[in-house]
């Protein structure tokens, strides 16, 4: 067996090992599913019907949502996936792995595999959920073909994106608790000034540059452009989305993957 074909095979088995592990803990999926669904359901109902607000298309802000609902159900899917971390370090199974014959690199990459496959699959539910309900209006602005394409690649990106925070906060943090608070304070800040639940066309100025210092506020952007808006003024556009994304998740995940792991 060459090295390359070993390398592939670990990420295959560890990938496994934690998909495995995702669908035998229910509470774990349908937690990270049904928050994001019932925000969309009764916060975008709740406040079209009674609010009507003028700063969404057509005062549908069931569909103005469906972007922040998408990216905070990969925040939530990275921040549960992520604690395998540590329940492998206190069953001593990371000390197991780490010994193999394989770099630590290869064990974290194959270890953040299946958050990114995790929080991925589930976006993209809430995604297909989303399309399939009538009262939400999807625009594909682009056509369904390359706006769908956006979209996923969006949701791939996002998950990279958190994946690399993720693993960047694991390799300093000592207790699982810690994380968790870690992740809060700093994730739910940020998905709030990310436009997810309200347009910032119309911010004050340091509103507005707190929003484009925040890395979400590029991904929701990116959907809102490919599924909700039916043009591009108020909207960041493609090309400094996709940019800053891209550059992003490859900087964050690089520094993820270098962090030594922290076993004791």
């Amino acid at each position: 067996m060459t090295a390359a074909a070993g390398t592939v095979g670990a990420w295959g088995a560890l990938l496994a090992r934690d998909l495995r592990a995702f669908t035998r803990s229910r509470s774990q999926w349908t937690s990270s599913l049904l928050l994001p669904l019932m925000l969309l359901a009764i916060l975008g109902v709740g406040v079209t019907e009674g609010l009507e607000p003028t700063r969404v298309r057509d005062g549908d802000y069931v569909s103005f949502l469906v972007a922040g609902m998408i990216v905070m159900t990969a925040l939530f899917s990275s921040t549960f996936s992520s604690a395998s971390y540590y329940q492998d370090r206190d069953s001593g199974m990371l000390k197991v792995l780490l010994v193999s014959p394989h770099p630590p690199a290869v064990i974290l990459l194959g270890k953040s595999l299946g958050a990114i496959t995790i929080g991925s699959a589930q976006a993209l539910v809430v995604l297909l959920v989303a399309i399939a309900v009538p009262a939400i209006d999807v625009e594909w602005q682009y056509g369904v073909a390359r706006s769908l394409a956006l979209a996923v690649a969006t949701v791939a990106g996002v998950n990279v994106l958190l994946s690399g925070l993720a693993q960047v906060l694991a390799s300093r943090i000592r207790t699982m608790q810690g994380f968790h608070l870690v992740m809060n304070l700093v994730l739910f800040p940020l998905l709030f000034f990310s436009g997810a639940f309200f347009p910032l066309a119309d911010l004050p100025g340091w509103l507005r540059g707190l929003a484009l210092a925040n890395p979400l506020t590029y991904p929701v952007d990116l959907l809102q452009l490919a599924l909700y808006a039916d043009g591009s003024d108020g909207y960041l556009g493609v090309g400094v989305d996709v940019a800053v994304l891209s550059t992003l998740a490859v900087a964050l995940y690089a520094l993820g993957m270098r962090r030594r792991p922290n076993i004791d």
